[in-house]
């Protein structure tokens, strides 16, 4: 029987494999490359490592072609240009039920049909235009989630209506990747999409140590962390516009924290809260709303 205690890092997906060497191990296969707008790579010591590897690609890049918003012929594109998609992928159905989920849990903060409003702002604010109240009145007036129409035969969306799933589609496969290589026998992995999915422990003993950004460490084992942080990604050159928008308002998430990390049993959870405590307005509200889940706890909300 083989020791299938390995260690995997991915920081989203990746394209290609390139082998190294570890005297006395199995060898050591480096997968690097990038997908959903980021940098990835894969380290994987395994007898069969280069097999399970091209696994793996396959299935990030088949769940990017589910989720992708860089991909034109995703379906999460399509939903979004024809505002239907007749019979949709069983995976973008489940992210979605978890969406609603967290999006009646956190009081509508998490709401991926503001899309056609980070669309304004991705054009507009790096070139120093602000989009006016009338504008982003008018883009919140073409529907939102509850105008979503969802089931085995078919996603609606209301007209003129996009749905993005930037806050929790990492998280989604992350997990995907977790029971892929736990179908295939492995144990003990730390699987990083943006998002942290831990299966098992270390292999020498012990909790994965996942630090924060902001200073402070998780130990995961079994467990899954995000992080998200109002100003962690924006659209201006000033850095002062945030990409994480109320959807109450279509502006800007205050930003009240400089950081929110979120536990639970599985890192789509974990990504969707993170993202919907970056708009909360107090440290107990963010636990109220991570409460509504079992498992899901807030692991530090670090203030401006």
């Amino acid at each position: 029987m083989l020791n299938r205690r390995r260690f995997l890092s991915i920081s989203a997906a990746a394209v290609g494999f390139a082998p190294m060497a570890r005297a006395g191990d199995a060898p050591v296969y480096l997968w690097s490359g990038a997908a959903l707008g980021a940098r990835a790579t894969i380290r994987l010591s395994h007898p069969d490592a280069a097999a399970i590897t091209e696994r793996v690609a396959a299935e990030i890049d088949r769940l990017e072609n589910v989720f992708s918003l860089y991909r034109a012929d995703s379906a999460l594109m399509h939903l979004n240009k024809a505002g239907r998609l007749d019979l949709p992928p069983p995976e973008l159905l489940e992210c979605l039920t978890l969406a609603g989920a967290v999006h009646q849990a956190t009081g509508g903060l998490f709401d991926p049909t503001v899309q056609p409003l980070w669309a304004i702002w991705a054009e507009r604010a790096p070139v120093g235009v602000r989009p006016s109240a009338a504008e982003l009145a008018a883009l919140r007036a073409r529907g939102g989630w509850s105008d979503l129409r969802l089931s085995a035969s078919a996603i609606s969306l209301a007209p003129d209506g996009a749905l993005t799933l930037n806050g929790i589609a990492q998280g989604y496969i992350a997990d995907r990747v977790a029971a892929l290589l736990a179908s295939e026998g492995l144990t003990d992995i730390l699987i990083d999409t943006g998002e942290h999915h831990a299966l098992g422990g270390q292999p020498d003993g012990g909790d994965w140590p996942v630090r924060l950004a902001e200073g402070g460490q998780v130990n995961l084992r079994s467990r899954a962390l995000a992080t998200s942080a109002p100003l962690g990604t924006v659209f201006d050159a000033a850095g002062t516009k945030g990409h994480i928008l109320h959807p109450a308002t279509g502006e800007p998430a205050t930003p009240l924290w400089r950081a929110v990390s979120i536990s639970a049993p599985s890192a789509a959870l974990a990504d969707a809260l993170s993202t919907a405590a970056c708009l909360a307005g107090s440290r107990a509200e963010i636990d109220a709303f991570a409460s509504a889940f079992a498992g899901a706890r807030c692991e530090a909300a670090v203030p401006v």
